[in-house]
């Protein structure tokens, strides 16, 4: 389903000052889109506005903040309207070791933003979306990871918020489309280039520009396919993974490289 006769398009994208949501800003700015940008750091945020000449609206701001998201979604609608795409990027990864009671405060942060963030992103713009002229054709994009397809060791609570993710947004999906709401799209991306993946100590295959996958991400939104695995071999990792029974996952995957323990600090990029 195109996205015709509504130019220029009004896209609110979290996480966006680096990562994902960056590359996505990128995107949708070259396709002439008026776009709010949501992220922690206030900085990065203006500069990445800079960079795409001025006329976005910026929201320095945290996702489980929902006062917060709420307020920046009022003003982003006084100022575009109602917006046609709203994509929930903002994430955060850590390696977590639920033995050690230290790891507990960076297993709630890491479901506060990677679950809870993305419903509070969703939440103030959802009465607006579903009662604007072509409800259906408008989108809530949630960017949930591979790792939630299978728990990964050493990745507990990243494993965990993305699997809650993606069964938070098939719910939502359902919801909406009794309601002939806009249609929800849940990407799990592989491999994506970004900061979150340059501190991982070891290879990881099919290792996809951010640049690239964002364009893949845009066309998928704009068929409003239900869920895509980006890039399309990891798709099919990803079927192979849920197909495996426990007694053969187990042995393959318990000595599978981890992720280093420890939070990065709040001023740290997203994805």
């Amino acid at each position: 389903m195109k996205f015709q006769g509504r130019l220029p398009l009004k896209v609110f994208i979290t996480g966006a000052s680096s990562g994902i949501g960056e590359a996505l800003a990128l995107e949708y700015a070259a396709r002439g889109a008026r776009l709010g940008l949501a992220a922690r750091r206030a900085e990065h945020l203006q500069a990445l506005n800079d960079r795409l000449g001025g006329a976005h609206a910026c929201y320095p701001l945290d996702v489980a903040d929902a006062p917060a998201l709420h307020l920046a979604a009022e003003d982003f609608m006084a100022r575009f309207g109602v917006p046609d795409i709203v994509i929930a990027s903002a994430g955060v990864s850590a390696g977590t070791l639920t033995e050690c009671e230290e790891d507990l405060p960076t297993i709630r942060r890491i479901l506060d933003i990677n679950v809870y963030g993305m419903a509070a992103s969703f939440a103030p713009f959802i009465p607006a979306m579903r009662t604007a002229p072509e409800a259906s054709r408008r989108r809530l994009v949630g960017i949930a990871s591979v790792a939630g397809i299978r728990g990964l060791p050493g990745a507990e609570a990243y494993s965990a918020s993305k699997a809650a993710a993606i069964a938070y947004l098939e719910s939502l999906r359902l919801e909406m489309r009794a309601a002939d709401g806009p249609r929800v799209v849940t990407i799990a991306p592989g491999y994506i280039d970004t900061p979150m993946t340059t501190v991982n100590p070891y290879k990881m295959p099919f290792l996809l520009p951010a640049g690239e996958a964002a364009k893949r991400f845009a066309a998928v939104i704009e068929r409003g396919s239900s869920y895509a695995v980006i890039p399309w071999q990891m798709g099919i990792v990803a079927k192979l993974l849920r197909l495996l029974p426990n007694w053969l996952y187990d042995p393959l995957f318990t000595h599978a490289p981890r992720k280093p323990r420890g939070l990065p600090p709040l001023t740290a990029p997203d994805r």
